[in-house]
C-alpha cells in the first residue's frame, strides 16, 4: 500500500525520534513535518522521556504547550544537543532550502546552536539541484524596495533570474515572529548555493536567507520504498 504524504512525514519523524535520548536539550523545528515529530515526541514525554525543547517559532511553541512538551528558551539553554526540523528542499551535501513556514531566522539560529541537526522529510523534498522551491529571504521592512532590487542584482550577477516578491498573508505583507517581512525568490535553479548565500548575506536589508549550508549532518527521508538516511559525510 502506497503511503500518503502525511503518513510519510510521520514515518520520517518516527525514525528521527530514535535519535532523541533522555536528558537532551532539543531544538524543535517548524512546519508540517516538524509538527508530526512534536506529536510523537509528546507521546514519549508522556511515557517518561525527559527532554527540554527550544521551539523555532511561536506556532511550534503553542503546539508543544498543548501537548505538554517541556520548553525553555535559547537564552536559558544556548547550547543544544540536537535539532530536528523539516526542509522545503534537500540538495546535494545536505544543503537545504528552508523558510516556507516563515521561521527561517529562528530555525537557523537554533540549528547553529546545536551539536547536530537532523532533517526529516518525505522523498519529494530531495532534489538534484535547489531552486524549484522559491527561496525565502527574511528582510527588514524598512527600505523593502531597495532590498528587493539588491537581491535581484546579486542574483543577476550569478546568472540567476526570476520573480522576487513579498510574501502576503490576508492581502498584507507576512510578518515573521521577529517582526520582519519575507520575500520569496523564484529562481528555478540554484547551481551555486554557497555563492548565492554569500551574496545575499552582505545586502544590508537582508536579515537572513533560507539557504542552510553546513548545518545538517543527517537527513531522514521517507518514501514508498521505506525510510532511508542521507549522511552529509558520505556525500
Amino acid at each position: 500500500m502506497e503511503l500518503d504524504p502525511k503518513s510519510l512525514k510521520i514515518e520520517a519523524a518516527r525514525a528521527a525520534l530514535q535519535h532523541v535520548e533522555d536528558g537532551m536539550k532539543l531544538g524543535i523545528g517548524t512546519g508540517s513535518t516538524a509538527e508530526e515529530f512534536v506529536r510523537l515526541l509528546a507521546e514519549r514525554v508522556a511515557c517518561g522521556l525527559k527532554i527540554v525543547g527550544v521551539p523555532t517559532s511561536e506556532r511550534t511553541a503553542r503546539l508543544c504547550r498543548e501537548l505538554a512538551v517541556p520548553l525553555s528558551t535559547l537564552d536559558e539553554m544556548p547550547e543544544l544537543d540536537l535539532t530536528v526540523d523539516g526542509a522545503d528542499e534537500i540538495g546535494p551535501e545536505l544543503v537545504l532550502i528552508k523558510g516556507g513556514g516563515g521561521a527561517l531566522l529562528r530555525e537557523k539560529i537554533v540549528a547553529a546552536a546545536s551539536r547536530r541537526m537532523i532533517v526529516i522529510a518525505d522523498e519529494s523534498k530531495v532534489v538534484d539541484m535547489l531552486g524549484a522551491f522559491p527561496l525565502p529571504i527574511e528582510v527588514n521592512s524598512f527600505g523593502l524596495a531597495a532590498t528587493v532590487l539588491a537581491v535581484k542584482g546579486a542574483a543577476s550577477r550569478l546568472g540567476l533570474s526570476g520573480e522576487v516578491k513579498t510574501r502576503l498573508a490576508d492581502g498584507k505583507p507576512f510578518v515573521t515572529d521577529g517582526g520582519h517581512f519575507i520575500v520569496d525568490a523564484s529562481f528555478g535553479r540554484i547551481p551555486a548555493p554557497r555563492a548565492l548565500a554569500e551574496a545575499l548575506s552582505v545586502i544590508p536589508g537582508v536579515v537572513e536567507h533560507g539557504l542552510f549550508i553546513g548545518l545538517s549532518d543527517l537527513a531522514i527521508v521517507a518514501g514508498k520504498g521505506g525510510v532511508r538516511t542521507i549522511d552529509a559525510k558520505s556525500q
